[in-house]
């Protein structure tokens, strides 16, 4: 926040964007997503008492921001206090005028702390919904899509919901730093249409499984009778000003960076790493494997970032980074000097507690002694469990960022021990 944003005299700079305050009526800043705590501190730091007002919506612990309300909600399915705090969004934004100046912080899982489905749905059919697209393999973007055709404040209607020119402040935690996916673009003209909600929802085999009051709302979106999200020809984008403070790239360039130091000669991977996280895990342990059978002088770290996916078939615990890991494991078993970490930035891989794990060559052999048969594990998805079991759980508590995974990959010469 802190390279982006700053103050000179009565002038507000964020990045390319100018704001004279002397001409601004009030300052009121509104958040959310698992960052937003911090981002928000920063604003409010830096504005003292020309902050009016503001209200953050997160998935930490109730905190002190001066001027501002930090109102804790769900995720990643909504909870019925994302629905109080975004009818509190509305309701206080639409009281602005357009001399007003608004300032979102925006971050990763602001999806479902700032959730309003829309005339006609109820928390609990975008509830099933989340649910059933969260297990289905679908991508964020596919995902955001969906909800944004559901909800009455994501997919630019924030900015809808008032006259106020809007600068936007993102922690990006999508692929391509796509503006209208990152949160559900609550501030970003959106692209889609209700037709590729109804597309993702099919290609997944999702059409028949949903809430009946969602298939209906989506149909009559298609026919017309929901009036679509607001799209980029859309004047109310003209008072909008958005401005990404870091991404992905940002956290793999520091991994590296803290590699090197190590004494690590290190790759950092270009591509954003997307698709079935097994797959990704067979791929990169492979990789290493090949580069472990070259004469090493020094232990060499393959750093990358991303997003991958799971598609749910079982009953089991875990998210996508353990997934990894555990896929690496396999991979890897039998091998020495190579090890796999896979981590969630924001503190939390899926529904558990862990941020994700870390396996080597002997993870499979562990676990196997302690009852747990790793490729029964991989099946049913199961994987924070086997490494509650094997070990290697990585747990680091919520960290108030979110900028999708790192993985790692350490590749020892022989008889070199790991640091």
């Amino acid at each position: 926040m802190k390279r982006v944003l700053a103050l000179h005299g009565s002038r507000l700079r964020a990045a390319g964007c100018s704001y004279d305050l002397r001409r601004v009526g009030r300052v009121r800043l509104i958040g959310a997503g698992k960052a937003s705590v911090p981002m928000a501190r920063a604003v409010a730091s830096l504005l003292g008492a020309r902050l009016e007002s503001g209200v953050i919506v997160t998935s930490q612990r109730r905190t002190r921001i001066p001027n501002v309300e930090v109102i804790p909600a769900g995720h990643p399915i909504p909870t019925a206090a994302s629905v109080r705090a975004a009818k509190r969004v509305l309701k206080d934004n639409s009281t602005l005028t357009a001399s007003d100046l608004l300032i979102v912080v925006l971050s990763g899982g602001a999806s479902s702390l700032l959730s309003l489905p829309e005339h006609g749905l109820t928390l609990d059919d975008k509830r099933r919904t989340t649910k059933l697209l969260l297990r289905s393999g679908a991508t964020i973007a596919e995902i955001n899509t969906v909800r944004k055709h559901l909800s009455a404040v994501k997919g630019g209607r924030l900015a809808e919901a008032t006259p106020a020119n809007i600068l936007t402040l993102i922690l990006s935690d999508v692929a391509g730093d796509d503006l209208a996916a990152i949160g559900s673009g609550p501030t970003v003209a959106d692209p889609t249409t209700f037709k590729d909600a109804v597309g993702t929802l099919r290609r997944h085999g999702l059409w028949q499984r949903l809430p009946v009051r969602v298939r209906v709302y989506l149909v009559e979106g298609l026919g017309g009778w929901r009036p679509e999200t607001p799209k980029p020809r859309s004047r109310i984008f003209q008072r909008t000003q958005h401005v990404i403070i870091g991404n992905n790239r940002t956290a793999i360039e520091a991994a590296g960076q803290a590699a090197r130091s190590a004494g690590y000669d290190t790759i950092v991977l270009d591509q954003f790493l997307t698709g079935e996280a097994c797959e990704a895990a067979r791929w990169m342990a492979g990789w290493s494997r090949t580069i472990a059978r070259g004469k090493l002088r020094r232990p060499v770290c393959v750093v990358a970032g991303g997003e991958l996916t799971v598609t749910v078939t079982g009953r089991g615990l875990g998210g996508r980074a353990q997934e990894f890991a555990l896929a690496a494991a396999l991979a890897l078993q039998g091998t020495s000097g190579i090890w796999a970490a896979a981590i969630g930035t924001d503190g939390r891989d899926g529904p558990t507690d862990a941020a994700g794990a870390m396996a080597d060559g002997q993870t499979v052999a562990r676990g196997r002694k302690r009852g747990a048969n790793a490729s029964a594990y991989l099946k049913r998805h199961d994987s924070y469990h086997f490494f509650k079991k094997a070990g290697g759980h990585i747990t680091t508590g919520l960290t108030g960022t979110n900028v999708n995974d790192l993985y790692l990959m350490l590749i020892h010469p022989p008889q070199q021990k790991s640091k």
